[in-house]
């Protein structure tokens, strides 16, 4: 395998490709049903030649182009069964692996980066990565101490390709379009772009992931592996083993679905509020499940690549808990204007209350029940509600607006759902909500979550006198 291509004229004229590929083949099917071939078959043939034309330039790019295809990877259960077919196996491999850097390329790398010694500080270097993702790829080693660590090196122009990828994917978004039904590709790009130099600084990884090491430490739930070494382009972190949350999704048991399925509802949600921070990049490749950690009810839920995070000191905003409330509870008025408040619904826009309760609804069911069932077939009908020109929820969304602090938020718990739908698990959403979204749970229900408990502590506390000036 070459080097990461690094000149914008090469990586522009691969995804530049692109249309002319999918135009070709459209080209080519024609010309089979003509000669008597079915159009089923045909067309099927057609989508599993473009899934694999697809993916396989995205995945030898790397950069900017395996970012947004492993974006995309996560939305593949609102696919209709007869287009996801032929295209799951595709964005699957997007999840976890993608065409390795040479050895001469890594080594020179970490010389640069750690010294012309830099084999002193390991025991044992593996060549071979252990993983590969967008911006980089993990070679397993044994530290210097003894502690087997994961060894993640950037790949070299790494950021340049990033802005070449994103910035040509922007100009033929829409050939991506039908893949989704429902979601604008362009907005995703554009927040991928905006994310580029927080996802190549491995100095604010390394400080967003010790972070989620030392809050989640001997924590029942979660392992986060602690940073061992950090210089620029290598970040060195302790190893982790675990069953890759891809392979449950393929081939795993009702117990692992479950018990996996309720630690991500409870990640998205527990981790701002205990760190101040959401992981931001909730694909399956970044997260294991610790079967070995006991009876199926001890397995905790491992997690790595903090690369993407969104900086939420106070947690998730309290809008997003008190909308989700109200919307269950029917105020359809206060929804509307807590939503005009915020800036979803932009002033010179009029709607009825009662068609945005109709369009929330359908959305926030799973939080209306002791537990849910996420699968396939649920995220498709909410995908095609909304994407059908017809439905009503079609006419509304595109009527709503998405702020900006909310953007990254929204892809977030999107992207999560998308691969609850993907584990087909059985959630108990409610509970995490009650636990840890502000301003979900009221008064009357229940216990307080956690974050109600400290607030109300707070509460009882006595004011602090004011500075001596």
């Amino acid at each position: 395998m070459s080097d990461l291509p690094r000149k914008a004229v090469t990586r522009t004229a691969k995804l530049a490709a692109l249309p002319l590929g999918f135009a070709g083949r459209a080209t080519l099917g024609l010309g089979k049903r003509i000669g008597g071939r079915p159009a089923e078959i045909v067309a099927t043939e057609l989508q599993q030649r473009t899934a694999e034309q697809l993916f396989k330039v995205l995945g030898e790019l790397k950069g900017g182009a395996m970012k947004f295809g492993q974006a995309m990877s996560v939305f593949e259960a609102a696919l209709p069964e007869e287009v996801a077919g032929p295209y799951r196996a595709a964005l699957t491999k997007l999840q976890d692996a993608a065409p390795p850097m040479p050895a001469r390329t890594v080594h020179k790398v970490l010389a640069q980066r750690m010294g012309p010694d830099w084999r002193t500080s390991f025991v044992e270097f593996d060549d071979a990565p252990a993983a590969a993702a967008s911006i980089g790829q993990v070679h397993r080693a044994v530290w210097q101490d003894g502690r087997e660590v994961a060894v993640k090196i950037q790949y070299p122009g790494a950021g340049e390709a990033l802005l070449t990828d994103l910035a040509q994917l922007g100009r033929v978004a829409r050939l991506f379009g039908p893949l989704i039904p429902g979601m604008d590709m362009k907005p995703l790009i554009a927040e991928l772009r905006a994310r580029v130099s927080e996802e190549l600084d491995y100095d604010l990884e390394a400080q967003a992931q010790g972070l989620h090491a030392e809050e989640f430490a001997d924590d029942p739930d979660f392992f986060v592996p602690a940073v061992v070494h950090q210089t620029d382009q290598v970040l060195v972190t302790e190893w982790m083993d675990g069953v890759p949350l891809a392979e449950v999704i393929s081939g795993g048991s009702r117990e692992e679905r479950d018990r996996a399925g309720q630690l991500l509802a409870r990640f998205l949600f527990a981790g701002p509020s205990r760190t101040g921070l959401l992981h931001a990049d909730p694909h399956p490749g970044n997260f294991r499940l610790l079967v070995d950690d006991g009876p199926p009810e001890g397995w905790r839920l491992g997690v790595m690549d903090f690369g993407t995070v969104d900086r939420l000191p106070e947690g998730l905003p309290e809008p997003i808990g008190t909308a989700l409330r109200l919307t269950l509870e029917g105020d359809a008025g206060a929804v509307l204007e807590l939503l005009r408040r915020e800036g979803f619904v932009k002033p010179t826009i009029e709607l009825e209350p009662d068609a945005v309760l109709d369009y929330l609804l359908p959305i926030v069911e799973p939080a209306d029940v002791d537990e849910f069932s996420f699968n396939r077939a649920w995220m498709r009908t909410q995908a095609a509600r909304i994407a059908d020109p017809r439905s009503p929820a079609h006419t509304l969304g595109k009527q709503l607006n998405l702020p900006p602090a909310y953007l990254l938020i929204h892809r977030v718990t999107l992207s999560t759902i998308g691969v609850l739908c993907q584990l087909d698990a059985r959630v108990r959403l409610r509970e995490e909500l009650l636990d840890w979204l502000p301003c979900f749970a009221d008064e009357e229900e229940g216990e307080p979550g956690q974050w109600q408990e400290a607030s109300q502590e707070e509460e009882h506390q006595p004011e602090p006198e004011a500075p001596v000036v």
